[in-house]
């Protein structure tokens, strides 16, 4: 499902990425451990098509997002990234939309679905979610825990194959995490979805995720630290 070959990424005279390279397969929940700093972020931005890499190759299902650092074309940039859904570490939701207003929001105008079908999906989304009698609510009046599973939902509603987490359990109450485990291997289980989750919480991601990898200063560990 991802494929990363030798990607580098320079801020300045400061390498961040040192050529790394990591597989996803189908269906599978990774997990990247390691200090801030260490160039997880990036390296999910890089995925996500939101930071360019200086040097390396990204496969999406098959496709080139970036080949020997280059850029895939516009068009052929848009169709890819359609398969990669980002929850953002903060959320990110608009505050002057409801919940179903934010998680409709992107199919409608990214995908050009009509508002009756975006709506339909997003409650099929928000009842997988347990959150059907939110949806007319808005974000100012949603706990944590409802917020980062509207944010998932938002990512869900883009039909992904590929959902990257940023730290997903940072902005939490600490009884919450277990619920976002028991969410995200739904996910991979009943949505057969592929899963890269990035995370200081080792404890979070030993419950959730298949196998998890360290990376520090530029650096991934491709050996397994944990495999289920």
């Amino acid at each position: 499902m991802l494929k990363v070959e030798g990607l580098e990424k320079n801020f300045g005279k400061n390498k961040v990425l040192k050529g790394v390279n990591l597989q996803l397969k189908e269906g599978e929940i990774t997990v990247i451990v390691g200090p801030s700093g260490g160039g997880k972020t990036t390296l999910l931005r890089c995925i996500n098509g939101l930071t360019d890499p200086d040097k390396g190759s990204i496969i999406i299902n098959g496709k080139y997002l970036y080949k020997d650092g280059v850029a895939s074309s516009k068009k052929d940039e848009i169709e890819i990234r359609k398969d990669i859904g980002l929850v953002f570490q903060s959320f990110n939701l608009f505050p002057h939309m409801s919940v179903l207003e934010n998680i409709t929001e992107a199919p409608r105008v990214v995908l050009g679905l009509s508002k009756e079908i975006a709506e339909k999906k997003a409650v099929e989304i928000l009842s997988f979610l347990g959150l059907l009698d939110k949806k007319d609510n808005y974000p100012c009046e949603l706990s944590g825990g409802q917020k980062q599973r509207v944010a998932i939902g938002r990512a869900l509603a883009m039909e992904p194959k590929l959902i990257c987490f940023d730290e997903p359990t940072s902005a939490l109450d600490p009884g919450l995490t277990g619920e976002v485990a028991n969410l995200i291997k739904k996910l991979a289980v009943e949505k057969s979805m592929t899963v890269l989750i990035i995370t200081h919480d080792m404890t979070f991601g030993t419950n959730v995720a298949d196998r998890i990898l360290s990376m520090d200063k530029g650096i991934l560990n491709e050996e397994h630290m944990y495999m289920k």
